[in-house]
Formats: structure tokens, sequence, C-alpha cells
């Protein structure tokens, strides 16, 4: 594939040097649909040699002392459409100012081309000097090729740079795998972005330059094919390497195409119309999950071969400081040192042998890692697996002896994972493979986020993990089986993508793999239960009124048993944890070992009635007291106090809570309310903010719309009135990023705020922030359903609305305009999507009539729904 371009005479008409470049991106852009990528990125590296040619001549530079080259992706000779233009003009010494000038004006016509270059004007003892002290030059040294000048110069660079580069292989090595750990980390080490970066990703087009760069540096050769005649690495490999590259090249092509502009990143705001170029349909969404599923799968196999070539290279070229003799495990494997081993290329020929080889990773806890050709020979293995190793009798002993072994779930699970084989062993998981959804809840695909929640429950059997998870620990440590709930987790999600009911579809696979495994009806009964119920904790938790104790009294009906309880909890809890980091906080934690308890306290009566509302609320009041008069209070004044308080009060907060509160309010005067205390007395890792004031009408409207204008969340509000007029209103808020208000002078900001609007010296915030870059890529319809609970004086509703700034004030105003009471809200984000439980009364506190529900639903859908 050729372009020829017809340059302009003149210098002076950058309009027809302009317009030349635009032909060319246009046609480059129509050749996207059908052409080879490789032919496409090699064009414009040619069109711009062709290009940067024709203006050097139109300068006149000398012939001699002087030289261009291309560096970087333009020194290799691949270019796409808003690539960087990165040049080196080599001098044979400082240059004249003449020189200089001619420099400076080729520079400045690429600039008014609008072409991003970058340059460096360097003689050949300057370029090694620079390459000895900045990595990135010695690199891009390895890659530049001659544009236009003198060629002995060139050539004379060349030869300097073969003979004299100042860094040897192991410096080289070890600098560029310094440089790809710390590029990783930037991106949290994993390669499950929701929006990726096609270049520095972990997986991503600089893994794949990395493994060239430190191959061709120590074979001291310039092409990629020639590092298979060096045995570095395989036929098969190279041309698996050559399949992602020019995947990654299409997807960043057609990103470029779109963005218009030299854009790496796949931001939610490109990546429905790259998926339409590239060719995966135009229904939005799941064009776009079916595009990411094919990136996710990719960047895998580039993330693999990154890890193996790089360890190939430095144990079997570099050579190991050190030599470990082999100590067998038998006819198969060895240890070498902290390594497993294969000792022959047959190693892996049965299903049985490769699961053989991940019971020896459990059963010897010096391993940290698999030897790089043994890697190797596992990945040609996996290839040539023709059936699910389920299937084989042999394979199946393995792995119920994998499962069952206490570090089962460590390393030997990772590099199952890691390495391919669980997708070969279980079906169901090589479809979750590379499986994303297109929302900002779930951080990874599938797979990942499975992975991830089956190592949270690992940790569980860890005594290490006792201080953060005391009660994980202790319930997994008495489980009797407790593979059962790592094959749950195993199951939970393992149909998604499929369509229909992902829990349900999950529970019919889980039993099947349970009666194939020959596991007992117990133990499949229960991972059934658990898989289909996953959610049900989750959402108990944090959607309902957990202190309701009807609420209580259905989940505990649904679980029936202590022991599916405490499966459950772990689960969840592993669950939450691994979906995604910013979902995890105290918060959640104390919702989620709030509902266990109370729930074991049913599940353990003889006659499985509800919990005991009297005999909490006389609990929190005894001990509450006891707090009080410890600090000084006198028992007639506490008792005078809470006379006031209603017996809901009580039951909804704990001792320490009520005794904050109380001293606080026993010292106010009536001239200073509000009362407002920001704070954290139950050490949950959250912001209580407790609100005593007179009772008006707006309350919650005002605070919500201070809170808003804070940047603060609002994640649980109780509504309560004491008995002479005043109202008690408990808030838990989170700044944006999840985390407790601890700055000192942040939270006098916050009481300040609050005490000016409540006491009318400011006006109360009106204004909402728009919608964020990545919330303008999802639409959320608003709904609202309306829950029947047996309150009659009560009505609860749950709103599903697209998450955004100054959401729960809009609704506050819907309250006010309506004149209805707002007794408590449960306030939970699912990534862009806002899922919020509310429990309100009319202004005779009485349950909303149908009239009214119907009034309150058109109110809140016309209120949110528009922007």
């Amino acid at each position: 594939m050729s372009y020829r371009a017809a340059w302009p005479d003149s210098l002076s008409d950058m309009a027809a040097w302009r317009q030349q470049l635009k032909a060319f991106d246009d046609w480059s852009a129509e050749q996207f649909v059908s052409a080879d990528i490789e032919s496409l990125v090699s064009a414009r590296a040619d069109f711009m040699d062709s290009l940067v040619g024709a203006l050097w001549n139109k300068l006149d530079f000398p012939e001699q002392k002087i030289a261009l080259l291309a560096v970087g992706g333009y020194g290799r000779a691949a270019l796409h459409p808003h690539s960087d233009i990165d040049l080196l003009f080599l001098v044979a010494e400082t240059p004249e100012p003449e020189i200089a000038e001619m420099i400076g004006q080729l520079t400045t016509l690429l600039w008014d081309l609008r072409l991003q270059v970058g340059h460096a004007v360097r003689t050949i003892e300057e370029c090694i000097n620079e390459a000895a002290n900045e990595i990135t030059v010695a690199t891009s040294l390895i890659e530049s090729r001659l544009l236009v000048g003198d060629a002995d110069l060139t050539s004379e660079l060349e030869q300097e740079v073969f003979h004299q580069f100042p860094w040897n292989s192991r410096d080289f090595y070890q600098a560029k795998k310094d440089e790809q750990i710390e590029r990783h980390q930037h991106f949290h080490g994993t390669a499950y972005n929701l929006e990726p970066n096609i270049k520095a990703s972990p997986g991503g087009l600089r893994d794949i330059q990395t493994i060239s760069w430190i191959a061709k540096q120590h074979f001291n050769t310039r092409t990629d094919e020639s590092l298979v005649e060096f045995n570095y690495i395989t036929a098969e490999e190279f041309i698996e390497l050559k399949e992602c590259t020019h995947f990654l090249w299409r997807v960043r092509f057609a990103l470029h195409l779109v963005a218009r502009k030299c854009e790496d990143r796949l931001l939610f705001d490109y990546q429905p119309d790259v998926a339409q170029l590239l060719g995966y349909g135009q229904d939005g969404k799941a064009a776009v999950e079916r595009m990411m599923k094919d990136y996710f799968k990719v960047v895998l196999r580039v993330g693999e071969l990154n890890r193996m070539l790089l360890q190939f290279f430095e144990q079997a070229i570099l050579g190991p400081m050190e030599l470990i003799e082999p100590q067998p495990l038998d006819a198969d494997f060895a240890l070498s040192g902290v390594q497993i081993m294969a000792l022959h290329d047959q190693a892996f020929s049965t299903p049985k042998q490769i699961m053989q080889f991940f019971c020896y990773v459990a059963e010897h806890p010096q391993i940290e890692s698999v030897h790089s050709h043994t890697i190797r020979l596992l990945r040609n293995a996996r290839r040539d697996i023709t059936q699910p190793l389920c299937e084989d009798a042999g394979a199946r002993a393995k792995f119920l002896s994998l499962i069952t072994h206490p570090r089962g779930f460590g390393l030997a699970f990772e590099l199952m994972h890691r390495y391919g084989v669980m997708a070969r062993y279980l079906p169901a998981w090589d479809h979750i493979v590379g499986q994303m959804q297109f929302d900002l809840f779930h951080a990874y695909t599938v797979d990942e986020h499975t992975y991830r929640l089956v190592r949270n429950l690992y940790r569980f059997t860890l005594p290490e993990t006792a201080e953060r998870f005391p009660l994980c620990v202790e319930l997994v440590e008495h489980m009797k089986h407790p593979e059962w709930l790592f094959l749950a987790g195993i199951f939970h999600d393992i149909a998604k993508g499929r369509g229909g009911d992902h829990s349900e579809l999950g529970a019919v696979d889980a039993r099947a793999f349970g009666e194939q495994h020959g596991l007992p009806k117990e133990g499949i009964d229960l991972i059934a239960w658990l898989v289909e119920k996953h959610l049900l904790m989750s959402v108990t938790a944090q959607k309902r009124d957990i202190y309701d104790p009807d609420v209580i009294a259905r989940f505990a009906d649904a679980c029936q048993t202590r022991t599916r309880l405490d499966y459950l909890y772990c689960l969840t809890v592993a669950d939450i944890r691994a979906t995604n980091s910013n979902l995890w906080n105290n918060w959640k934690a104390t919702l989620l070992e709030e509902l266990y308890r109370a729930t074991r306290d049913v599940l353990e009566k003889a006659d499985r009635k509800t919990i005991d509302v009297r005999e909490r609320m006389l609990e929190n009041r005894q001990n509450a007291m006891g707090l009080l008069l410890s600090a000084g209070f006198q028992v007639d004044d506490i008792t005078q106090l809470w006379g006031r308080f209603t017996a809901d009060y009580f039951f909804r907060h704990t001792p320490e809570q009520i005794a904050w509160h109380s001293q606080h309010i026993m010292h106010v005067q009536e001239h200073q309310l509000p009362l407002v205390l920001i704070g954290d007395e139950n050490n949950n890792g959250t912001t209580e903010l407790f609100i005593y004031h007179t009772e008006e009408s707006n309350l919650f409207a005002k605070v919500a719309a201070v809170l808003d204008n804070e940047q603060l969340s609002i994640h649980d509000a109780q509504i309560l009135n004491t008995r002479d007029g005043y109202v008690m209103d408990t808030f838990i808020v989170l700044q944006r990023d999840g985390r407790p208000l601890a700055d000192v002078q942040r939270i006098e900001e916050v009481h300040q705020h609050l005490h000016d609007v409540l006491r009318k010296r400011k006006e109360v915030p009106r204004g909402y922030r728009p919608l964020s870059r990545r919330m303008r890529n999802f639409q959320v319809p608003t709904k609202v359903k309306f829950i029947n609970l047996k309150n009659q004086r009560r009505t609860t509703f749950e709103l599903i609305a697209l998450d955004r700034p100054g959401l729960i004030a809009r609704l506050a105003h819907v309250l006010q305009r309506l004149d209805i009471n707002l007794m408590a809200a449960k306030i939970t984000t699912v990534g862009e999507q806002a899922e919020d439980l509310f429990i309100v009364a009319s202004n005779q506190q009485e349950a909303l009539t149908e009239s009214e529900r119907d009034a309150l639903k058109k109110a809140i859908i016309d209120a949110l729904d528009v922007e």
C-alpha cells in the first residue's frame, strides 16, 4: 500500500502543504475499514518520511555533517494518525548559527502543519553521553533510522552504538524492567482498567516494545524476526505477539480517528464510536462490551508473554547469579530454589499431570514462581487441550485434592488463573474471561473479579487477616468445609453475559459441577444456594432498614440456618471488596456485621421470632446511662432528658451515640441552637453528623444542600423527633473518595456552614454542579418503586437514578414541595447508578395514599430526568 503526495513548490504556501496532509489523513481513514493495519501505520511513516524529506530539501540543508534521524515510534516506521514525530538532528559538531536557524525553520514548519513534533540536536558524543545518563535516550538509539542527510555520519553513530553502548545487557534489562514496574504501578498493577491506556497500561503496546528493546540490545539486532533465530522467542510466540500488536494497533488507530488527536486512553467518551469503527456493531453498550472482551483477552496474552519472556531472558540468557541443583518431586517436576520447574518437555502431556503441577505448588509453601521454560511448556500444553480438563477423572481427583488443601487457593489458584488453566478446566470460566460490563461499578472483568473474590476468601484463612476481618477469620476457621465457600465464590458470577438471571443460571452450573465431582448433596445444596442468593445480604444491608424487625425476620427466613448465614456473610464481604476498590469502607462493614449479628440472634432462638426490640432498647439505655454517669452526669438530669426521646431513638442508636448526643444536648441553651455535632462515636471509620434543632419544615432539604455543596455524600439518614417539638437527625457522611472527614479545619468549615444556613445567616446553596465527563456517558432512567411493608404509618420507596451531584438535595426539594416528611434514608451508589431507599410519611404522620404516591413518583421523575 502506498500513497504519493505532490508537494508544493513554495514553503510559504502552508495551506497547500496542509491540504496534502489532510488528503493523506482522509485517504488513511477510508483505508482503515479494509486495509491491513501494518500497511496503514507503515504508510503513514512513509508519508512522513516524504514530507520531512521534502521540507529538508526545500530548506537546502548541507549534504554533509548533519543528518536527520527518526526515533521513537517513528524510528520503528510505525505511525498512527496523530502519533508524535520524534526527530534527532545528528550533527558532526555544534551547528553554526545558519544551520541552527534551518533546524528551527524545519521544526517550526512541522508545528505549523499541526504535527506533534519532538526533536533533539546532538553530536555522536552527546548521544552516547545522554544515553549513559538516560535509559529512554539509550532506547531511542536502538531504533533510530536515517531519513535524510549524511549517511556516513549516521553509520558512524550506529557503529558507536554497536561497540560502545553505555549499558550492558544486565543493567539495561533491569532498567527497562524497573521502568515497566513503575509504569504498571501507575495503573494499580492491573490490565483491567475501565478506561485503559492502549500504550502504557499493563499488557499494552509498551509491554510488547519492552520485550523487543531488551532482546535487540542484547543480540545487537534491529528486527524482531531475527529474535526467533537467536532462540529468544519461538516462531509461534512471535506470531502471537504480532497478532496482539496488530489488534492493539487497530484499536489505537481507531481511537486516534475518533478522538481526532493523539489520545491513547480508551475513554468512555470514545468507546462506542471506536467499537463501531472496529466493526463490533452499532448497539452501543453491547458493542463496547464485545470490543472490550477481545481487548482484555489480548492484554492478558501480552502480559503472559511479557512475564515469561522477561523471566526467560533473565534466567536463560543472562544466566542465574548462582546455579541451584533441582530437587525432583516426581518424574515430571522439581524444585529449584523458590521455583517449580518441569524436568522434561512432556511434563504436561496429560490432564492429570497438569493438575498435579498445581497440587505441588500448594503443597510446597517455599514456591514463589514458575521457571520460564516451564511457563512456555504449560502455555503450549494449554493450547493442545481439546476438551475441558474437568472431563478427565484423573484431573478431577487432583482438582478436588487441590481445593481441599489449606493453600489450594493461594499461589496455586493464582497461577491457574494467570496462565489460563482455569479456563481450560472449567468451560464456564472460559466464557467469563475478558467479560466486562460497561458501567462504573464493576472495575474488573468477571474472571478477574472472581479471582479477586476467591483471593479475599483465601485471606480469611490466614491468621494475619484476623486483625482487619476478625469475624470472617473466625467463621472460616470453624467451617467444616471451607472449600464449599471457595466453590461458591468461583460460581457466583460465572453465568454473567449469557442473558437471564446470572444467579439462577450460576446455581444450575454449580449443581452440575458438584454432581460431576461427586460432592455430597449437603455441599451441592449449600453451594447452589449461596450462588443463587449471593447478592441477598448486600442488598438487605445497604438498601433496607436493618433496624426494622420485619426486615431482619425476612432475611432470617431466607437464610434458614446459621451455617448458611455464616457462609453468606463471608462471601458477601469478599464479593464487595473484589468488585471495586472504592466500594468497601467501614460503614459497609458495620452494616453487614450488624445485619449478621441481628440475624444470628433470631436464628438461634428456639421459637425463631423476630429480634426483641424492647430488650435491645433497654440494653442501649442501660449502657448509655453507664457512660454518662462515668462522665459525671446525674441520673435525674439524664432521666429527665430521655423522657423527651422516643423509643425508636434508643433502638436505632448505639450506647456511644446516645451518650454523645445526650451530654451535648444537656449543655446547649435554646438560643445556641442548632446543635451540630460531627464525629465518629462508633469508631466505624465514617463521619457522623448529628443535628438537634427546633422542629421546622425543610430541615433535611437544607442539610442535604449544604452537604452536597461541601462535596460530602450522605450514606444514611435517621430523621427522629422528640416528644416536645425538636428534631434529632443523624447522618452518616463520607467524602467523594469514600473517606471520612479527618481534617480539623475542614470539619469546622462544614460545621460553620451548616450552622449559618440553619440559623438563616446564609442562603441555602441552590446551584448543582454539572455531570462529570464520565457520568455524561451513561443514561439511567429514573425509577421509583414502592415497597409494601407492614408499617401502616410509613411509606417506603426505592429510587434508582443516575448518580449526580445534588441528587439527594433535588429529592429533598421534591419532598418539601409536596409536604412529605422524610423519616429515614439509605443511600447506595452502584457505579454510575444511585439505588436509594427512603422512608416517608405524610404531614399527618401517616402512610401515603395511592394518589399521593402517584404524585410523588411523577414529581421525582420530572425533577431528576432533566439536566
